[in-house]
């Protein structure tokens, strides 16, 4: 038996203060008919008509409806925690807990009773913790310690019994099924309170779950995420689901890695690669107090003895300071935390709050903790008075700072012990705070307030002398304040002020951002930013010539982005490319959807080789091929290489829209990038498709860029018109390597293999679009053609209109040699001589079918348009198809080099090739920003009124209708000229 005087009954010191005596006494009569209806709890009878025990119990009838109906529930289980040492039923309770997994193994207990003795268990430690903390035989420290041992034990206890479960149906097989956790390469981590060992009373436990992939007990490693996302799900399931019995502990896998997009067990290589590139200062403060608790012990130890770098800096990080210090003002911006008060205030969240105090001690941790183990401990007492051992902190700041976390804790305590809930917010209603006051000891509600107030002000002001004052949440222009779910009416003349025509809006839609309504944004990283960022960026916005749209397209940007935290640091740090991401927002939703998608791409505008630009193919090649790197494998290299694309053509259009190169330019780096693309690619295809199929001797193959990529007029939304020519020794009739092909099969699916490296979708998303039907025979012929079948189609067979193709053909990638011969094929081909009138007649015929098919009657419609890119480049084609025998430099020019080329030798007059030209640079100026600024159609009516405002900006015109009338006025004079060549 245990010693009597040892009994918590005996030990207490202290009781509650009854708000509602009558209340309180009937429900103990009611308790005590119970007590002796059942002999387990008769021996309660003589200690429930008077003394310390009987006043806890009234205190309880009267304060906590959870607690009262556990012990209602269950007097014998009241008796057992009476009569015994409240350490010694802790240590049963635990063991209990630890070890049900080997009576489930044995066959002693179901697994229903298992589940069911996990919450009993919980049950009955909740009710022993409350009866020692509030009966005064238990400190701060107990406390917490007592309930993080709980949880422990309970992790620890689900954690065997899942395995066990899974060793029984054959999934794993154990190393030690007496110890399941051992060996299992399945870790789990115990960050937050429960971390450090100081858990609140009703509080969320914070996991997360590591795995080896390498592991012994998995039959396929290859089912290692499957298997231990699994483990974790059924984990949660145990813990925190509600049955009859209650509940163990609720759970939250959040603070892993990337949560929005990784499973709830994450690989250990995954998660070191995540902390050493993207881990935020707020992670490494949560690591601070991580600790493995479950599973494979020794593979959580060593997690983070290799995380050490990464938590613990080399020198002393001041850095530190303003990312935590801006999560704090981050809490503050929601009402109720911006004041000591009483009446609904968050004793954790709020001025002089315990997050105060962990914040104030963690900071410090991160600042010094790299240079000073001493301070690299978890729990918050044993850190402040390391801090001041280490000589960073006072005496009087130790003490005041302890004395503050242990009052405020045992409110917090206080608060869950209700009605189980994990809540920090003192009751709004002064009668409801009355009888919480005497819950805590005080007589009334003045007093409690006094001691709750004096100390919020000890801490907040060793708060604020550790902390400088933050940037406020206002700019330059006045108040912006987006807290609460009222309209600040100084903030919305603020909004009004810096050009928002719908003020309101706006502040609905940014007062949605702060309260997570964006997943992109739910992190507290992105929020703590966000916060900071906030006045800056709409500033920013409201600079833009539509500040509402660019807005409401940032907002959609936020809906599709799986995580912003890394744009908006990047917004944060630098103002230009705050300005230029607004105008991107506002004018070139394109753009704005890479940087959405990607937003490192951002720093390419700050590199300074932004501003010194080229269009030189080599040159982007080279560039290509460094973005690209040296890949680990093919599937490495369809990633990198869409990276690469997606940066290059980023970098292009962002170019042209601050003024840095003209469209025209615009068009030849775009052209420039697919060429580098095309031909990284082909080298990467053609390596691997000759490692399997080996070479066919004596052969060559060139690849044709035609249309705009081949004119080097590429758009941001062009697909890629090409042509695949092939030349081979005819003796060999197959390839030579281990899958011998026969030579057109093997053409035929290199050719296919390269086509689907440009155009796959990959997790980096797509490349390009490639049109192949230009080849001869068009969708009928085979994919790549034979030189001697190409050249035997194209004099017998083609039609004009493929020879009109062929105007704009270039050789971009294969064999430099074989590309010199086709290049000068595609010459003869093109200097041929024709009838000119049978030309121009074909030309007219060709037009009208188009008109037929696709309508040429909108003005917007630049290609289509009639007068517009079609018919220049008709002209122009008909004009090197009907000329260039006796005049070959025709051929191989840009569309406005064949008509100055033309005027020179007397083919065009003055007047029609200045018009010709004059007209197709502002048509392609327009067209190139078009197509930067909206993917898909360009429907007038659905686009931004600031894209057409822009569009004629760039056509030196001051509005849209101005525009629209100038457009007009050039497809007029341009179909005249038209049907007088060509007609």
């Amino acid at each position: 038996m245990p010693d009597a005087n040892d009994s918590l009954l005996n030990r207490l010191t202290k009781a509650p203060l009854v708000a509602d005596p009558k209340r309180a006494k009937a429900q103990l009569r009611d308790f005590i008919d119970r007590v002796r209806d059942e002999p387990e709890s008769a021996a309660l009878l003589e200690h429930l008509d008077e003394g310390l025990f009987r006043d806890l119990l009234l205190g309880l009838a009267d304060h906590s409806p959870f607690l009262w109906q556990l012990i209602v529930n269950d007097p014998a289980r009241v008796a057992r925690l009476a009569f015994s040492s409240p350490e010694e039923a802790h240590r049963a309770i635990i063991e209990g807990q630890s070890n049900l997994f080997r009576e489930l193994r044995s066959g002693a207990i179901t697994r229903d009773d298992a589940v069911r003795a996990f919450r009993q268990n919980r049950n009955a430690h909740a009710l022993l913790v409350a009866m020692a903390d509030i009966g005064g035989l238990w400190g701060t420290e107990q406390v917490t310690q007592a309930l993080s041992d709980f949880a422990d034990a309970s992790v620890a206890g689900g954690v065997n019994l899942v395995l066990t479960e899974m060793a029984d149906l054959g999934r794993v097989s154990l190393v030690n099924p007496d110890q399941p956790g051992e060996g299992s390469g399945f870790t789990v981590l115990a960050l937050g309170k429960h971390g450090a060992g100081e858990l609140n009373y009703s509080s969320d436990i914070d996991l997360v779950i590591f795995f080896d992939p390498d592991t012994t007990i998995l039959r396929d490693p290859s089912e290692a995420a499957t298997i231990y996302t699994r483990i974790a799900q059924q984990l949660a399931k145990l813990l925190q689901e509600r049955t009859a019995d209650g509940y163990v502990h609720r759970v939250d896998y959040r603070l892993r890695p990337d949560p929005g997009s990784t499973p709830t067990a994450v690989s250990l290589a995954s998660a070191y690669v995540y902390y050493e590139t993207v881990g935020q200062n707020w992670e490494r403060a949560a690591l601070i107090k991580a600790r493995p608790v479950a599973g494979d012990l020794a593979v959580g130890q060593n997690f983070l003895d290799e995380l050490r770098p990464f938590i613990w800096r080399k020198y002393f990080d001041f850095a530190s300071i303003a990312d935590v210090h801006a999560m704090k003002r981050q809490i503050h911006a929601v009402r109720g935390h911006d004041q000591i008060a009483v009446a609904g205030h968050d004793i954790k969240l709020g001025r002089g709050g315990i997050r105060e105090i962990e914040f104030f001690v963690q900071t410090q941790q991160l600042v010094f903790g790299g240079r000073r183990p001493a301070l690299r401990g978890r729990r918050t007492l044993d850190m402040l008075k390391a801090l001041h051992d280490e000589g960073w902190i006072t005496a009087h700041a130790r003490d005041e700072l302890s004395d503050a976390y242990r009052f405020l804790r045992t409110i917090e305590h206080r608060l869950q012990m209700v009605a189980d809930e994990q809540t920090q917010r003192l009751p709004a209603d002064e009668e409801q705070l009355k009888r919480f006051a005497k819950f805590c000891g005080y007589p009334n509600l003045k007093a409690f307030s006094k001691a709750l107030t004096d100390q919020a002000k000890i801490v907040q002001g060793h708060y604020a002398l550790l902390f400088e004052e933050g940037p406020e949440l206002a700019s330059d222009a006045g108040s912006l304040v987006f807290t609460g779910s009222d309209n600040d009416p100084d903030t919305l003349a603020t909004l009004q002020r810096m050009g928002f025509h719908e003020p309101e809006r706006t502040a609905e839609t940014v007062r949605g951002w702060h309260f997570g309504r964006r997943p992109a944004i739910q992190s507290a990283r992105a929020r703590e930013v966000l916060t900071e960022l906030t006045p800056a960026l709409l500033s920013a916005l409201g600079g833009t010539a539509d500040p509402d749209g660019a807005l409401a397209a940032l907002d959609r940007a936020f809906g599709r982005m799986p995580a912003a935290v890394e744009l908006l640091t990047i917004l944060q740090s630098h103002d230009r490319l705050r300005l230029l991401f607004a105008d991107l927002l506002g004018t070139a939703p394109r753009l704005a959807d890479t940087v959405a998608q990607s937003p490192h791409v951002l720093d390419a505008l700050i590199d300074p080789a932004f501003g010194t630009p080229t269009t030189d193919d080599e040159t982007i090649e080279t560039q290509v091929r460094q973005l690209i790197g040296p890949p680990r494998d093919f599937e490495d290299f369809l990633d990198r290489v869409r990276d690469a694309a997606r940066l290059m053509r980023f970098i292009t259009g962002a170019r042209l829209l601050s003024g840095v190169i003209s469209p025209t330019q615009t068009g030849e780096a775009y052209a420039a990038i697919a060429r580098a693309v095309i031909r990284a690619s082909f080298d990467e295809v053609r390596r691997a498709f000759e490692v399997e199929h080996g070479i066919v001797l004596g052969s060559r193959i060139a690849i044709l860029g035609l249309g705009r990529l081949g004119s080097r007029e590429l758009t941001a939304g062009s697909d890629l018109d090409l042509v695949v020519i092939y030349d081979f020794d005819e003796n060999a009739r197959e390839s030579t390597g281990p899958r011998s092909l026969d030579v057109v099969v093997y053409y035929t699916r290199l050719t296919q293999r390269l086509v689907s490296a440009l155009t796959v979708p990959t997790r980096r998303g797509l490349l390009y679009e490639v049109d192949l039907r230009l080849r001869p025979q068009g969708g009928k012929g085979p994919v790549a053609s034979q030189f001697k079948g190409f050249l035997a189609y194209q004099e017998a067979e083609a039609d004009l209109w493929e020879h009109m193709a062929l105007t704009r053909a270039r050789v971009l990638a294969g064999d430099d040699d074989f590309g010199a011969d086709v290049t000068e094929s595609v010459k003869d081909i093109l200097t041929a001589k024709r009838d000119p009138k049978k030309v121009f007649k074909e030309v007219r015929a060709m037009r009208e079918l188009i008109a037929q098919e696709k309508g040429d009657g909108d003005p917007w419609d630049l290609k289509l348009a009639r007068g517009g890119l079609t018919d220049l480049d008709f002209i122009a084609q008909g004009l090197v198809l009907a000329s260039a025998n006796e005049h070959p430099l025709l051929v191989g020019l840009s569309v406005e080099g064949t008509f100055a080329k033309a005027q020179a030798a007397g083919l065009l007059d003055d007047d029609d090739a200045r018009t010709l030209i004059e007209a197709h640079k502002m048509l392609n100026d327009v067209f190139q920003w078009q197509r930067l600024t909206i993917e898909g159609k360009f429907d007038a009516g659905a686009v931004p009124p600031v894209i057409l405002k822009r569009l004629a900006t760039v056509a030196g015109l001051p509005s849209a209708k101005v525009l629209v009338e100038q457009m007009q006025e050039i497809y007029r004079k341009v179909s005249a000229i038209f049907v007088a060549s060509v007609g």
